[in-house]
């Protein structure tokens, strides 16, 4: 039964309006984003979601955006066990994280099991953003030789308990440090470079590029309105970057996506 059918008679209708059927799920854990006149019934309806027979522990309720250099969101626990570290499980990976303290974004896994589908063992990766581990752990995984660069501590902790829990250690270094200021002091060149860029720090592919090697791949990726990409591909193409494909990989507000571009350093 759908959340709005659960809840009719219990939630006035004028309510019940603004009440999205879906819901953001990481590991047992269930993401709500409340709609104002919808606060007093969050009781109600956590106890839909926790009955809605996908193991789901913990109901969460959003009250702020991703906020600060770690992007992280405010959260009230509003039902369930009251602990908001999981393990979420991708394609057979598994990641451990506190959803409170570190970024994770469960809606790129298709796009994280292509990237790693390209790979061929024993390429060097760089792996700025590197987060706790979605992209590094299935690359790899991949046979891969992965440097991860990320700058919450937190996120790095969970990033090495994660490529452990995956068997994957020995693959994966990692660097707690800004992506941008520490790309810049490498010396070694990769053979490709993927690039989950945070909203705003489009800079860190020109960072990144004269580290990646000639014939090079890179996977980049942004947030843009669709009239925003072909200037986009000529500034790449200015760049010395041959744009292999463009594709949307997800909504994130009003006519803006986020983009990934696959790019080969000419």
């Amino acid at each position: 039964m759908r959340l709005k059918e659960k809840l009719r008679g219990v939630v006035p209708e004028e309510c019940l309006d603004r009440l999205s059927d879906g819901f953001h799920v990481i590991g047992d854990i269930a993401i709500l984003s409340l709609a104002p006149e919808l606060v007093s019934y969050k009781k109600e309806i956590a106890e839909a979601v926790l009955s809605s027979g996908k193991s789901i522990h913990t109901v969460l309720n959003k009250t702020s955006k991703l906020q600060g250099e770690r992007r992280v969101a405010g959260f009230q626990i509003i039902a369930g066990c009251g602990n908001t570290v999981t393990t979420h499980k991708e394609f057979g990976f598994l990641y451990c994280l506190d959803v409170a303290k570190v970024f994770f974004n469960s809606h790129l896994g298709y796009e994280r099991m292509r990237v790693a589908a390209k790979v061929v063992a024993g390429e060097d990766v760089l792996l700025p953003f590197a987060g706790v581990g979605p992209f590094a752990v299935p690359l790899a995984a991949r046979g891969a030789h992965v440097l991860a660069l990320e700058k919450s501590r937190e996120a790095c902790l969970y990033l090495a308990e994660n490529a452990r829990l995956n068997r994957v250690d020995k693959n994966i270094a990692i660097i707690n440090a800004d992506a941008f200021h520490m790309a810049k002091l490498l010396r070694k060149d990769f053979h490709r470079a993927v690039i989950p860029a945070p909203y705003g720090a489009d800079g860190i592919l020109e960072t990144v590029l004269p580290r990646v090697k000639s014939r090079g791949s890179l996977h980049f990726y942004t947030f843009k309105k669709l009239h925003q990409i072909e200037p986009l591909k000529k500034s790449y193409e200015d760049l010395g970057l041959e744009v292999m494909q463009a594709r949307r990989c997800g909504n994130v507000a009003p006519s803006v996506c986020r983009w990934v571009f696959d790019l080969v350093k000419v």
